[in-house]
């Protein structure tokens, strides 16, 4: 898999506005990132602008509005975030990490049934 760009927690929440608008413009970006953040129309600008020089995002120029697309498909990007936080902190051990979930947590019997499920798909495909 390609090394994708790293994209700090704000940057991540345009990239969630992209993904699932796109294409999308930078006034819709700011609208709607208006709605839930407190952050300035200046500081999201900023964030767009960002994520273009990483390459996470690209734009085409319509008339005196830029019209931005994601160069970074989320499900390869959170696959990635996924690999790198299991490497961290678990030495890739996802036994331990799901151990240390459950030992803070409490499942309900709908998720321990598709847990269920996912493990047998895996173990007899």
């Amino acid at each position: 898999m390609k090394k994708l760009p790293q994209i700090s927690e704000a940057e991540y929440e345009v990239m969630k506005i992209v993904w699932k608008h796109a294409p999308i413009n930078t006034n819709e970006i700011t609208e709607k990132l208006l709605k839930t953040t407190s952050w300035s129309p200046k500081t999201i600008q900023t964030l767009i602008k960002r994520l273009v020089t990483k390459g996470a995002l690209t734009y085409e120029k319509e008339g005196r509005v830029f019209v931005y697309t994601p160069l970074v498909k989320e499900h390869e990007y959170i696959d990635q975030e996924s690999s790198s936080f299991l490497n961290r902190f678990y030495n890739g051990d996802i036994t331990a990490m799901l151990s240390s979930y459950l030992d803070k947590e409490r499942l309900s019997e709908t998720e321990i049934a598709k847990l269920r499920s996912l493990l047998s798909e895996k173990e007899n495909p």
